[in-house]
């Protein structure tokens, strides 16, 4: 029997988080648990109270707030709930990098801690947060993470990128690493996937036995991959959180090949942390409304909608807790699909996400102009292809022309490989088509797999 864990958590952890650093993050997982069973009026009541405290606080003390509020005619006193929101302008990504520290609040509290997004997308995004924000944030990422069977105490792989770049100092590096240590938690960098490192990482399942493992998405796969193929597993079933990425049909296959079928799905991004994560009954990530304001808008005829549910549309965020340096009505470049609005299964009434779909920025281009979303390809390699084709990258050229490249499994064939063609030539009029057999998609800086890539100027 284990007994570590439950000491950790119930002796260990409060002393350190409540006595020595007097932090609330635990009080704050406690109210969270609570809030979770309410009923959406009531959840929605609570949304609403901290929006106009976020919204009093940024016109009184963040200019730029200030000014975007007055030149849209509207004050924080005419936005009373979600309703209202329309009444203020979006932010776009390119908008918070240009206004930089102009941002940040003059009165506390302050933003004292910075961290910037992974540049996947192009221009890494800089940013700062508050310390209030972080004890939030990692409250409600326990949360979301406990549906899953996550534990802190107990034995966790994670199967993440890089995560601090530049490397932090050796005074921090030794905190890391005791922090790690203390939690049980062990991390294997997922940026180098090679045959060795694989393995490697498969070999280090079957020593230590992770009660949960935490994943980027498609990293995840390629070690389900390893695992299925050299007959690797010794295991029963091991709960896996997937996130970072998005997870594919013929990811999600392997993954319960490899681990068993509790599979979770979550959905976060720098700026923000944990947006929302998949419960145990598995239909849709429930959004984090105590800390999160979440649209999912539709851009029609020159102006914006919400979404109706199942409708996919454009991610929108406002961070309630941010007030060092907020980010309100912040249009993050991710697309969503709406989800349903009844109650989920589980009991909980927090809203949902039905599935993250990509980024806005995965648009093509057909020769008439046309735009077409990247998100036919989930279609396209569904089915009978998810099993031919293990990994694909969609290549938009300047001049119009598209590259697929493929890596293929044991059953592809020329059949298939005219069948996508085929497929994509349907979406995508008029533009010529040509497929690659390669050996591996190449991975990003931060150990992401781009899916679709449009080259631009």
């Amino acid at each position: 029997m284990d007994l570590y864990g439950p000491l950790f958590r119930h002796l260990l952890l409060p002393g350190w988080e409540n006595l020595i650093r007097r932090r609330p993050t635990l009080a704050r997982l406690h109210y969270l648990e609570r809030t979770q069973w309410c009923s959406a009026d009531e959840l929605f009541a609570i949304q609403a109270g901290a929006l106009r405290r976020l919204l009093r606080h940024a016109y009184a003390h963040v200019p730029f707030y200030r000014a975007r509020f007055d030149a849209a005619g509207a004050g924080p006193g005419d936005v009373r709930g979600l309703e209202d929101l329309a009444e203020l302008p979006l932010l776009s990504r390119e908008q918070a990098q240009a206004a930089g520290d102009a941002r940040r609040s003059t009165a506390p509290p302050y933003a004292d801690i910075a961290k910037a997004t992974s540049g996947t997308m192009g221009r890494p995004l800089a940013f700062h947060y508050d310390r209030s924000s972080d004890h939030w944030r990692q409250a409600v990422k326990l949360r979301g993470y406990r549906w899953a069977g996550y534990r802190l105490g107990e034995p966790t792989l994670h199967y993440w990128g890089a995560l601090y770049w530049p490397p932090p100092a050796p005074g921090r590096r030794i905190q890391i690493a005791a922090d790690r240590f203390f939690k049980r938690e062990r991390y294997l960098d997922c940026t180098e996937r090679g045959p060795a490192q694989l393995e490697r990482a498969a070999h280090a399942i079957r020593r230590q036995r992770p009660h949960v493992i935490l994943c980027y998405a498609q990293a995840g796969a390629d070690l389900a991959r390893t695992i299925v193929e050299r007959g690797l597993r010794n295991w029963g079933t091991i709960p896996v959180l997937c996130g970072a990425e998005r997870l594919l049909e013929a990811d999600r296959k392997l993954l319960q090949q490899a681990f068993g079928p509790a599979l979770y799905e979550t959905y976060g991004c720098r700026e923000v942390m944990l947006i929302g994560s998949e419960c145990e009954a598995h239909d849709g990530l429930h959004v984090a409304v105590e800390n999160l304001v979440v649209e999912v808008l539709v851009r029609e005829k020159g102006g914006l909608r919400p979404a109706r549910p199942g409708e996919v549309g454009e991610v929108v965020l406002t961070d309630l807790h941010n007030y060092g340096m907020p980010f309100i009505r912040y249009a993050n470049g991710d697309l969503a699909v709406a989800g349903k609005s009844e109650r989920c299964l589980c009991g909980r009434a927090l809203p949902r996400l039905a599935a993250i779909e990509g980024r806005v920025t995965e648009t093509l281009t057909n020769a008439q102009g046309g735009r077409v979303s990247g998100l036919i390809f989930n279609v396209i390699f569904a089915g009978e292809l998810a099993e031919k084709v293990r990994q694909f990258q969609v290549v938009q050229h300047r001049d119009g022309a598209v590259t697929l490249r493929l890596v293929p499994s044991g059953h592809f064939d020329d059949a298939a490989r005219a069948h996508i063609v085929r497929n994509c030539e349907r979406h995508l009029s008029g533009v010529p088509v040509r497929t690659e057999v390669v050996p591996e998609i190449p991975l990003g800086a931060s150990g992401k797999r781009q899916v679709v890539v449009v080259e631009r100027g």
